[in-house]
């Protein structure tokens, strides 16, 4: 399909996890597909897979949603074709550590809070005037149960998942007289490489946390996401919190032991 033909999904932190995930089930519809990661090699072999098994059209961006500069001149110089951007996925993300505050590392606040708040500003406020312009466009944030209730330790993620929730309904009201959706996908224990980044490597701790029940993949989330992108333009969902069916609550959890 032409690519003025095919709407255009621009898809944060793809290279792995839920990002990934969306990429996959956005391909399978026929989107074209702008997709931005910090890790070019596995960039360049999703997109690979993705024009092979689907015939479509992949865009690479490969920068960090941390470094301002670096989004605002990647997007600004998006070639003519792709600048019209119909759906915007902000899911580059990412927890580190699981500690008391008054223990906690400076430098894992720091990159949860620039990459999970100051990434999402970022990248939007360089997508949103070209969806003004053209009245019309559907933002997707990918929140966590984290924004909708504190768990024991996780402090400064809770607090930057807590700021994507505000975030998101402040971009819906505003963005109202411009006809531009915003959704807000809320994920519960899902096992990608989410526990492997926060434990930084420790494995072991991170397999863990998905012992005794059965919890959420990237795809199952990454089908969620599509249906909020599918439905018509009158249609919004605005907040979305999906649960593994063993899962309760931030830290209630159905575990089978042996």
């Amino acid at each position: 399909m032409p690519l003025s033909q095919s709407k255009i999904v621009f898809i944060t932190g793809a290279s792995s996890g839920i990002g990934e995930a969306c990429a996959i089930r956005f391909a399978r519809e026929g989107y074209a597909l702008i997709l931005n990661a910090r890790r070019k090699k596995r960039l360049d072999e999703l997109a690979r897979r993705l024009k092979n098994d689907f015939g479509v059209k992949v865009l690479k961006l490969v920068f960090d949603v941390r470094n301002k500069e670096s989004v605002f001149s990647a997007i600004a110089a998006l070639p003519e074709e792709w600048k019209n951007i119909d759906i915007l996925i902000n899911n580059a993300g990412l927890a580190l550590g699981l500690s008391d505050l008054h223990e906690g590392d400076t430098q894992d606040w720091e990159q949860m809070i620039d990459t999970n708040v100051k990434g999402l500003l970022y990248v939007s406020k360089a997508v949103i005037p070209g969806m003004i312009e053209r009245k019309k466009g559907h933002i997707i944030n990918i929140g966590s149960i984290a924004g909708k209730e504190t768990y024991l330790k996780g402090n400064v993620y809770c607090a930057t998942k807590h700021a994507v929730d505000s975030l998101s309904k402040a971009m819906r009201m505003e963005l109202l007289p411009h006809n531009i959706k915003v959704s807000l996908v809320n994920p519960g224990a899902t096992q990608t490489e989410f526990s492997q980044v926060r434990f930084k490597g420790d494995t072991e701790r991170a397999d863990s946390i998905y012992k005794g029940y059965k919890p959420l993949t990237g795809d199952d989330i990454a089908r969620c996401i599509l249906f909020c992108a599918a439905l018509p333009e009158h249609v919004n969902i605005n907040d979305m919190l999906i649960m593994p069916t063993a899962q309760a609550t931030a830290g209630l959890f159905n575990k089978k032991t042996e």
